[in-house]
């Protein structure tokens, strides 16, 4: 029996669906105003429609491999660098966990209260965020306990997340519109020319804090390289998947353009940038909580009343967003891990690391990643931070590490591209030049983007900041590198 194959208008609302995150419009609004958008752009074309060719590529070469992105490093870098990288690669999965470990209580929060009342909690005496990171450590042994003995159903609970989240999206754009219409065009953040280059907050003025912002961008467009051993699924795959790409890339891009410029009808950035409460942790919920104010408001409903209608906006993101993450986190705990486990060299890990469980889960593995998370978290939350300090580390550590093993992989690309003992079954680059060319451009852009974020910290003594920034793929690369110089030792040349 042949088995059903994806169109082309499923294949761009997969890409959609993986790719599109309804809280990277709040964090560039809050960031940047209109000014992120541009960088939005330039993210989508240098970065996403380049990339996602080279993942067709990597993907239908290696269909048949379990160590995903390993296996697509392993013959143009070796398998040592590739070991390394992969591994500096689940660090940015980490990190992921550490940072919706402690922002997770966020939407909670927000869903049971209609705000965001984290700044507030203080159990045994301690700061609120050190109880955020005592909760956070409490929610992570939790997960990885039953994620040891295969409670992989909860993970639908990500799906249903998704479709409240996709109802958001719908929801900002409705209501946007009008309170548009009803304040005659009038937005609260005023749309003028300079908006859209200059941006108001003072921390990205300098061209050298611009360019930072840039990973953001190229943040929000990450993950497509989770869709690149799909290529057996799609339909007539050498015309479908450019065309879907590029179809997506205008699709996701003016998603986002649209969806920055619509906070601006029913927010300030200045009156936003005013609120000592509001930090890259909250500005989501925030942000709802300003749309629905703006819906009573314009339609003529008393103050009361307009509040009351904001509290339900922000509780139905906490919804929305609190089960979308708890279903991620489940899924993201094991699944990354067992991949990378299975499909890299076997010598190189400790017997009981690789070992499954009767669950079909490398449960050692799983724990030493929790106690690893749980370090993190408890070096954070108990480094002296305030709330604000605490989401910007947690959202550049997110950013450095789920960006950095892009500069091995991208690398790579060129290199796979000269192997004769590989298949090519799907070429999109056909000239060496331009596949030169454009990995250059890539490179370039996530290098200098990634240096720009970590550089001006040091520069103004930020070394906390700093610190955790980059701690993340320095320690997994350091324990990448002794791993494998330890399997080399034991075993002889991998």
């Amino acid at each position: 029996m042949n088995k059903k194959k994806i169109g082309l208008a499923a294949l761009v609302l997969m890409i959609f669906s993986s790719i599109f995150g309804f809280g990277n419009g709040p964090v560039a609004f809050f960031q940047m105003g209109y000014a992120s958008i541009i960088w939005y752009v330039l993210g989508a074309l240098l970065f996403f429609l380049p990339t996602s060719m080279m993942y067709a590529e990597f993907g239908a070469s290696y269909k048949d491999s379990k160590g995903g992105i390993y296996t697509w490093m392993e013959g143009a870098l070796g398998k040592k660098t590739a070991f390394i990288a992969t591994f500096i690669a689940l660090a940015s999965w980490v990190v992921w966990m550490i940072s919706v470990a402690q922002k997770v209580w966020i939407p909670l929060s927000t869903m049971f209260f209609g705000h965001d009342t984290t700044q507030s909690w203080h159990l045994f005496g301690l700061t609120s965020p050190q109880t955020i990171g005592l909760l956070a450590i409490i929610f992570v042994l939790v997960v990885a306990f039953f994620v040891t003995r295969g409670m992989e159903s909860i993970s639908k609970i990500s799906s249903v997340g998704g479709m409240f989240v996709m109802a958001l999206n719908v929801l900002l754009l409705i209501v946007s519109v009008i309170v548009l219409i009803a304040n005659h065009g009038q937005f609260a953040e005023p749309v003028t020319g300079k908006s859209f280059i200059i941006p108001e907050n003072p921390a990205f003025q300098t061209p050298f804090q611009l360019i930072s912002f840039a990973l953001y961008a190229v943040f929000a467009y990450a993950g497509m390289e989770q869709m690149g051993g799909m290529m057996d699924d799609i339909e007539k795959p050498e015309k479908t998947y450019p065309r879907g790409v590029m179809i997506a890339t205008m699709v996701i891009t003016f998603g986002y353009a649209l969806s920055i410029l619509l906070w601006g009808v029913t927010s300030n950035w200045g009156h936003l940038a005013s609120m000592k409460h509001v930090n890259l942790g909250n500005i989501t919920y925030v942000l709802m909580n300003n749309l629905g104010v703006a819906l009573g408001t314009s339609l003529g409903f008393t103050q009361a009343t307009a509040l009351t209608i904001g509290a339900w906006f922000a509780r139905f993101a906490g919804l929305s967003m609190f089960m979308a993450y708890l279903g991620s986190f489940f899924v993201l705990t094991y699944s990354p891990l067992k991949s990378f486990i299975l499909g890299s060299p076997k010598e190189v890990w400790p017997k009981s690391v690789v070992r499954l469980n009767k669950a079909g889960v490398p449960s050692v593995a799983v724990w030493i990643q929790a106690g690893l998370v749980v370090l993190f978290i408890f070096g954070i939350a108990f480094g002296g931070s305030d709330a604000n300090q605490l989401y910007l580390i947690l959202t550049n550590m997110g950013n450095v590490s789920s960006t950095l093993p892009y500069v091995f992989l991208i690398v790579a690309f060129p290199i796979f591209k000269k192997l004769n003992n590989v298949e090519h079954p799907i070429v999109f680059y056909k000239s060496m030049t331009v596949t030169w060319i454009v990995t250059a451009i890539v490179e370039c852009l996530i290098i200098i983007s990634m240096v720009m974020t970590v550089v001006p910290l040091f520069m103004s003594h930020d070394y906390a900041n700093a610190f955790w920034t980059i701690i993340g793929p320095i320690l997994f690369g350091f324990i990448a590198w002794v791993l494998y110089e330890h399997g080399e030792r034991k075993h002889g040349k991998l």
